[in-house]
């Protein structure tokens, strides 16, 4: 009998996907748009933030609503309800990445008659992505499909770290929020060390967190690449006079030498599925300028 999916959380739209169920979806949240045939399926979420708002007016927002105790997002109850689905994924690692699992189990209690069942994703690091998909595959029924999944997706990095392993590692300040400053960390320096870079900012593992600019400066990275979450590249790239304003901007080596980047942040690196191996090759052209080319310039980033 074929499930019937609600996914709430665009890496794991991604997810069930990679493993085969596409057609198994019935319902989405508001950002899942990838891969392009799920957008038509019923939103069953929607952001309370003004995403038109500037970076800083976004980041207000967002801590106002989470110092209030609330979701960032809201979950439609009545049209799960009608959706009627066996499998509802969402995470708990980031009420600001998506639908809270306190929002979901609230709706499931009260009025999705279906009583489907949770699958909730954490992902800090690349290891619990991994675990994630193996949760999804097990989830449906299918675990092996996650086993083969994870092991493509392991084995093309471990393919990338090789080629890289021999070659001198610039270091890179990967930027998560633009205005205030955000450094990425989680799953982003792990995938720095695969493209072989050093994060001399970024925590594995960790949440992303503010930073001062005077610590970006002492940093100097080599790189600096610009990926805000939830935002492509036009978006970040209005964005960004919050920060080139700044005197410190151009005392950075990385901006004197023509080495700034600008990625989707919004379609890679903030969406922890099978595109992070994409991700970790944006990186390794990115650091590495004329000997890998993986076809992304252009589409997952540009140059400043």
């Amino acid at each position: 009998m074929p499930h019937r999916i609600v996914s709430l959380i665009a890496s794991a739209t991604e997810i069930v996907c990679a493993l085969g169920f596409e057609r198994e979806l019935v319902g989405r949240s508001h950002e899942c748009d990838y891969p392009p045939g799920v957008v038509r399926l019923p939103t069953c979420s929607s952001s309370k933030v003004k995403v038109e708002a500037s970076s800083r007016a976004i980041d207000d927002q967002v801590q106002a609503i989470v110092r209030d105790g609330l979701s960032v997002y809201s979950v439609d109850p009545v049209l799960l309800d009608r959706l009627a689905p066996t499998v509802i994924v969402t995470q708990t690692q980031c009420e600001v990445c998506a639908v809270s699992l306190r929002d979901v189990e609230r709706a499931v209690c009260d009025l999705v008659r279906s009583q489907p069942g949770i699958v909730s994703l954490e992902p800090m690091g690349l290891g619990d992505v991994w675990s994630d998909i193996r949760a999804v595959a097990a989830a449906l029924g299918e675990p092996s499909r996650g086993d083969e999944l994870v092991a493509r997706l392991t084995g093309r990095l471990e393919v990338l770290r090789h080629a890289t392993r021999t070659l001198r590692r610039p270091s890179i300040a990967c930027i998560e929020w633009i205005d205030p400053l955000m450094m990425a960390g989680n799953w982003v320096p792990e995938l720095v060390d695969c493209a072989g870079g050093v994060d001399p900012l970024g925590e594995a593992g960790e949440h992303s967190g503010y930073r001062d600019i005077d610590e970006l400066v002492a940093a100097d990275p080599d790189v600096i690449a610009v990926m805000p979450c939830g935002f492509d590249i036009e978006r970040a790239e209005r964005e960004m006079p919050a920060l080139t304003a700044r005197p410190e901007w151009r005392r950075l080596s990385a901006v004197r030498e023509g080495r700034v980047v600008i990625t989707d942040g919004n379609q890679y690196f903030n969406r922890p599925g099978p595109r992070v191996v994409e991700s970790a090759e944006i990186l390794a052209e990115c650091l590495h300028p004329g000997r890998f080319d993986f076809g992304h310039r252009g589409r997952g980033w540009r140059s400043w």
